[in-house]
């Protein structure tokens, strides 16, 4: 405890952007993997295909993505949009699969009754398929958060600052504090993360709350998102 009280500033520095790096590629991976997902789950024919090239992506090993991505995307060694880049790859690799599975699990009868009721198809993804694909869609981003926050370490042997670095510095200067406080960080960076996760989950998928009843879950989600 004495070594993290003596270098508080450090730490909560190196915590910010470890924050930071793990953010923008949870929501990058998210927001992008909506469309690719809906490609997946309406054409059998692109399902395949795409969920095989997220696969293979996610298959890559990170530190030589990371190594790469400067003579891809043209940035500099220790750009931090490296990671950013690389790890957003990774988290659209996951939620592509996610999202796909996630909007073939909502019922056909309610997909019928959005559309006897007058839904376009536009207005009946954003008010009915998705709402109802968002416990299997929040189940995924989990995943994807708490490997982004893990896979962010590794980012330091590039040299791009976070609590990965902490491993490197520890271990080079046998520093077991040192190590260890970026260890701990990080689980309570992905516990936050996870817990507001659920959360948000919570706060915007409220008949969720109802029990494990999939048709009571059902009638109160087509109730909530039609007002029908």
């Amino acid at each position: 405890m004495s070594w993290l009280w003596s270098n508080f500033g450090l730490v909560w520095d190196l915590t910010v952007a470890h924050v930071t790096l793990s953010v923008f590629p949870i929501v990058i991976g998210f927001i992008v993997s909506l469309p690719i997902g809906w490609v997946a789950n309406r054409y059998r024919v692109s399902r395949g295909i795409l969920l095989t090239l997220g696969g293979i992506l996610y298959a890559i090993p990170s530190l030589p993505l990371f190594v790469a991505m400067p003579a891809l995307i043209g940035t500099q060694i220790l750009d931090p949009k490296n990671v950013v880049f690389a790890l957003s790859l990774y988290a659209l690799a996951l939620m592509v699969r996610t999202t796909a599975d996630a909007l073939a699990s909502v019922p056909g009868d309610v997909m019928q009754s959005a559309t006897a009721i007058g839904f376009s198809t536009w207005r009946r993804f954003w008010a009915v398929e998705l709402p109802l694909a968002g416990p299997v869609l929040l189940a995924g981003l989990r995943v994807v958060s708490v490997s982004t926050v893990s896979l962010v370490s590794v980012g330091s042997l590039v040299g791009v600052s976070n609590l990965g670095t902490m491993f490197v510095q520890g271990l080079n200067q046998y520093n077991n504090a040192e190590v260890v406080t970026g260890i701990v960080g990080i689980i309570i960076i992905a516990l936050i993360f996870d817990l507001a996760l659920v959360l948000f989950g919570r706060l915007l998928m409220p008949w969720t709350r109802l029990g494990t009843n999939k048709r009571v879950t059902r009638r109160a989600a087509l109730k909530a998102v039609t007002g029908a």
